[in-house]
């Protein structure tokens, strides 16, 4: 991954020897101050000459002994507020210098300063921990993705590219990093909407791309982002599962009807062959012709019913009753009475033919269902977050735990086409909206739902 590191402006700062040059005077103005500390000495000192009869050298002991006091309190005076300071400039510097590990001892006069920037330190060396686990999480991330990104300054530079967009562009970092998006080919995406899908050339990929770009502000400037997906490879992939699942279907309907006609086949021609021929020859004859009949019927269905479902016409919608659509289509079911809840009155724009089919498909398989236990079949429809949702409840054993139900010609049932919930999805998501079969959370059965979008009021 490529990245640049921002450029910020830093305050003016004094030189280390303007500062050194600073301290002598700062040093004689520490000194100054342990004499002024030292100054009621001087004065006792006087005040005892003046009192008294005092010889010569008692008078110069005096002396001497308060010019050696002075001058043990200006030092020591002179160490306590000098060396704190120098400690408190000392940690000061290293925070300046981006230096967080250094800290200073908070036992002298300047204790609670000290305390403070011990703290202020340690905070900003958890803060630039943080930070560093951040870029470095960041990084990989960018580095996982599949997807090419970009980020561009103000001037349109490139400052970060991931290893995808490298690639995109068959170009090392070195010769990306710093480029403009017109030298890098990309002026035209940036300048284009900030979503968009595109079949396009690239130096290291051609295909469809999904296209998105946003904005950025970091340093008070602004930038932009651009991230490049390859929709083509997905959309490959999933085209190349969906072929194969057809062709396992389609492979396992097939032999279902050729495996019976090839061995029937064999066996009137081996019945052809015997000399002389039988007297039943001609019920075995016909027996076998039938049965190869049936069958070539059954794969003439079967492909029929894939030809249906492949050439769907799209929808012409317009504005249905849901609650006399339900109604009509429940009175079709003559094998269980379907019982019918009401509701409230929603008016949905849909196909009125596939919309039809799509619930009949529903209530088929749920009676189907319920017949098998001697239960019941309900329909009812209610609105939801801006939908109309029929639901279609049988009393049966519920739904088969397979992830392939609503996968074409994939059926549990004896003699089953396997395009009933699939042709009913297809017909919902021409809508708009959905199919879903989900087993009762209350008592055995299922519930499969269908709903579609409603108009805005």
């Amino acid at each position: 991954m490529t990245c640049a590191t921002p450029t910020t402006m830093t305050p003016p700062t004094e030189s280390h020897a303007q500062r050194a040059g600073r301290m002598p005077r700062f040093e004689r103005r520490v000194l100054l101050g342990g004499l002024l500390v030292a100054a009621p000495a001087w004065l006792l000192v006087g005040a005892l000459l003046l009192s008294g009869p005092w010889n010569v050298t008692l008078r110069w002991a005096l002396l001497i002994v308060a010019a050696v006091v002075t001058l043990w309190l200006a030092r020591w005076h002179h160490r306590r507020v000098s060396y704190p300071l120098y400690t408190l400039s000392s940690l000061l510097e290293a925070l300046r210098q981006g230096d967080y590990s250094l800290r200073g001892a908070s036992n002298s006069v300047l204790g609670d300063v000290i305390y403070d920037i011990n703290a202020l330190a340690e905070r900003l060396q958890h803060e630039r921990l943080e930070f560093e686990e951040s870029s470095y999480l960041l990084g990989k991330t960018l580095a996982a993705l599949d997807s090419a990104v970009f980020v561009f300054d103000s001037e349109r530079r490139l400052r970060l590219a991931n290893p995808a967009a490298q690639q995109l562009l068959d170009a090392s970092r070195d010769r990306v990093f710093g480029r403009t998006a017109a030298e890098l080919g990309l002026e035209s995406l940036l300048d284009g909407p900030d979503t968009q899908l595109l079949a396009r050339t690239f130096p290291g990929r051609n295909g469809r791309f999904e296209v998105r770009q946003a904005a950025l502000r970091s340093g008070g400037r602004g930038g932009r982002l651009l991230v490049i997906n390859d929709v083509g490879r997905v959309l490959r992939e999933e085209e190349r599962q969906a072929w194969q699942r057809l062709l396992r279907v389609l492979g396992h309907e097939v032999n279902n009807s050729l495996a019976p006609i090839q061995s029937m086949a064999g066996t009137l021609a081996t019945l052809v062959a015997r000399e002389p021929l039988p007297d039943d020859w001609r019920e075995d004859f016909q027996g076998g012709l039938e049965l190869i009949g049936h069958r070539a019927e059954a794969l003439g269905r079967f492909l029929s019913s894939y030809s249906r479902l492949a050439r769907l016409p799209p929808p012409q919608p317009r504005p249905l009753d849901l609650a006399a659509l339900v109604g009509k289509l429940a009175k079709l079911e003559q094998r269980l009475p379907v019982r019918v809840e009401p509701g409230e009155s929603l008016a949905v724009q849909a196909d009125a033919d596939q919309l039809e089919q799509a619930l009949i498909n529903l209530l088929h398989n749920a009676v189907e269902a319920a017949l098998t236990t001697g239960g019941e079949v309900r329909v009812r429809w209610h609105r939801e977050a801006g939908r109309a949702i029929v639901a279609v409840e049988d009393d049966g054993p519920g739904p088969p735990s397979s992830e392939n139900l609503f996968v074409p010609f994939f059926t549990t049932k004896p003699g089953g086409s396997g395009i009933g919930l699939a042709l009913a999805q297809q017909i919902a998501e021409a809508h708009e909206g959905g199919v879903s079969l989900l087993a009762r959370d209350d008592a055995p059965g299922a519930v499969a739902s269908l709903w579609l979008p409603l108009p805005p009021v």
